[in-house]
Formats: C-alpha cells, structure tokens, sequence
C-alpha cells in the first residue's frame, strides 16, 4: 500500500467512528503517591549524607544498593502501576485499561445500561475522590478505584445511559436525514 491508500483507509475509518467522543481521561488520584513521593526526597537526602559519610567503598556499594531497591520498589513500581491503569469516557463507552507487562481492557456499552455506585471514605470525600463500582449485570462489576471528581464522573455515566437507551445506543454529532441536529 501507498502512503496515499493508508491516508485514505485511515481518513475512512475515522469518518466511520466519528460518533464517538472522548469525555473524559483519568487515573486513580494522584494522593496515592503521596508516601512515594515522600520516599523519594527521602532517598535523595539519604544517598546525599551516604555520600559525605561513607568511609569504606563496601558501605557506600552496600548504601546505593539498598537505597536502589527502595527507589525500585517504593518509588518507581507504585508510580507505574499508578501510570498505567487509566479510565475513559467516551459517549457510547467506559473503558479500563490496566497491567504493567500483561495489559487488561473492559468495556462497558452504555446502550446495555448499568447501576452505578459511589462508595466514599473519609478520606475520599475530603479528596473529592471515591470508588465506583459499575454493575451491568451479566458479569463482574467493573471498579474504578480513586476516581478524582467521582460524583460528576457518576452523574456524567447516569446522563450517557440515559441518552444511549433514550436514542437506541447511537450517538450521532452531524445532521440527521431529518435535518435536525443531535448533540450527544
């Protein structure tokens, strides 16, 4: 294939999936970095004064040793494990994608209607965050765990199945044959 026939295939497929729309990207909320966060200027600080203070060169090996597997363990694999579950909104779905090395997705169709539930801890409602479990009941609930601005991301997944069943799962962002015009 040409350059030009991949531009076309590619202009075609995105004029087929035009109707669906991103509303919304997310992580779990950033506090759940907090104690990393910490560790890490810790261990900074820490290498720093092994530096100035280490006399013999098996401690200073032995310091940046146990000061790496603190920084692998403590810093690095939370944040990844952070960075690489992400929720999305579109207007026909919510997808969740997760997994270091074996990657995980779930969709969910807002066409097949679902209950949602918001759960708050204390902590969650200060942060404005909480867990929504999203139950469609033919299969596990899907769990958005920490979802930052969690009661405006419940109502915004009430209204997308409201206006998915009321207008039979389709979304349409262009004129209609009618002529009238759906936002969706």
């Amino acid at each position: 294939m040409t350059f030009e026939q991949h531009a076309q295939a590619g202009a075609a497929a995105r004029a087929a999936g035009a109707t669906e729309q991103v509303v919304a990207r997310m992580h779990r909320n950033a506090r759940v970095l907090f104690f990393p966060a910490v560790l890490f200027i810790a261990l900074a600080g820490g290498v720093v004064y092994l530096l100035g203070v280490a006399e013999e060169t098996w401690q200073l090996i032995g310091g940046l040793t146990a000061a790496g597997l603190l920084f692998l363990f403590g810093v690095l694999i939370p944040f990844l494990f952070w960075l690489t579950r992400s929720y999305t909104l579109t207007t026909k779905r919510l997808i969740v994608r997760h997994g270091l090395f074996t990657r995980t997705r779930r969709e969910v169709l807002h066409s097949r209607g679902y209950a949602v539930t918001l759960k708050r801890g204390p902590l969650q409602t200060i942060a404005g965050s909480g867990t929504i479990i999203v139950d469609s009941g033919n299969d596990r609930p899907l769990v958005l765990a920490d979802v930052p601005g969690a009661v405006l991301v419940q109502s915004t997944l009430h209204e997308l199945v409201e206006r998915a069943q009321a207008t039979g799962g389709g979304y349409s962002t262009g004129p209609n044959p009618g002529g009238t015009t759906r936002f969706g």
